[in-house]
């Protein structure tokens, strides 16, 4: 019934629908609506929306065919693992864009991409100019699972990859299908409240209803602390202090920001998140798993495992040994599980033991 349910709204939502005619061309419609039509796959891309460089890596098997990216896509892999995986990603351009999305249209120009991806919900400004600079530009829509379901979908059509995408699509479906149904057996009482701070350092702010956090600790069967607030609301300690989160999730983007920085915080003493150690660093793979991206139900176990340690006990770092030899064809080291675990930062957490890397 989910799987009927989600193919209808990957309709609905006119996120993709591609196939191969007798011409052997491949047509798709992107997230914009708009019809694209490839007479054969393509050999060059550039990828803007920030998740989407890795998961154009994990579905082509390598980076030949990435000629540009986000800057903050490549800070993902730098001294992480996608860039060990494929050391030759950080020689990739990553001028693409000058602030926030706008379009580097100059260097665009000159690596004369097959195609760009682009977000499709940030205004005509951020695409026009790469339209006018006659180049053809697919667009992304942010925000929900079905989404980045297209998002997947689409990379498997323009990279002729379209099996993969398919088994990808099936793992994602089928672990939010198992996870929902045992979650269901949680009673509400029993659900922790959970807090994802988009924001620390640089000002406090959270991602509140109907972002994709707030689906994913519903997912993993928590309640968001911030439910009522809007999408990615600015907050003070004060609202931090009413709301009183039992577990807090730090992001992943504000890079050296760690769970002691809560702990050692005196205005945040009261938490019952910070008195009982409750604090998590996000991990970070082949990609942050704070957004949607390729790796997302291995995020969704892990945080079903941090919530509800007495009721989750999967061997996750089998799980993603398997997952990773077929999203990059590479095994993680016992180095590697250190460190997409964070394991520096949140050692110390409760219950964090269990994602100690095993010889």
């Amino acid at each position: 019934m989910l799987h009927t349910k989600v193919t209808a709204l990957l309709g609905t939502l006119s996120l993709l629908l591609w196939g191969i005619p007798a011409s052997g061309e491949t047509v798709f419609t992107d997230q914009g609506g708009q019809e694209i039509v490839l007479s054969e796959p393509i050999q060059r891309a550039v990828t803007i929306p920030i998740p989407s460089a890795s998961m154009f890596i994990a579905m082509d098997g390598g980076t030949s065919r990435l000629a540009g990216m986000h800057r903050l896509s490549k800070s993902a892999m730098k001294d992480f693992l996608l860039g060990r995986f494929f050391p030759e990603a950080l020689d990739i351009r990553d001028d693409v864009v000058g602030e926030g999305f706008m379009p580097n249209v100059e260097t665009l120009a000159a690596l004369d991409p097959d195609i760009v991806f682009q977000w499709g919900s940030w205004g005509e400004d951020i695409i026009t100019p790469i339209r006018n600079a006659g180049l053809r530009v697919a667009l992304f829509q942010y925000g929900t699972q079905e989404y980045l379901e297209g998002w997947i979908s689409m990379f498997g059509a323009v990279l002729g990859k379209e099996e993969k995408a398919r088994t990808i699509l099936d793992w994602h479906q089928n672990t939010r299908k198992k996870l929902e149904q045992e979650v269901a057996a949680i009673p509400q009482e029993e659900r922790p409240r959970v807090l994802y701070l988009l924001r620390y350092a640089a000002g406090l702010q959270v991602s509140g209803r109907d972002t994709y956090n707030d689906f994913s600790i519903a997912l993993a069967g928590g309640e968001n602390a911030a439910r009522e607030a809007a999408q990615f609301a600015e907050v003070n300690e004060e609202q931090l202090l009413l709301w009183d989160p039992e577990v807090i999730l730090l992001n992943g983007f504000e890079k050296g920001v760690a769970p002691e920085d809560l702990y050692t915080n005196p205005k945040l003493a009261s938490l019952s998140a910070v008195r009982n150690r409750r604090v998590y660093k996000m991990p970070l793979g082949g990609y942050r798993w704070d957004p949607p991206n390729q790796e997302s139900p291995l995020m969704w176990q892990w945080l079903a495992m941090v919530l509800h340690p007495e009721r989750f006990h999967w061997d996750l770092q089998k799980e993603m040994t398997e997952k990773y030899l077929y999203l990059y064809g590479k095994e993680p080291t016992h180095q590697d599980f250190e460190q997409i675990f964070q394991v520096a930062m949140n050692g110390d957490s409760l219950g964090y033991e269990k994602f100690l890397p095993q010889e």
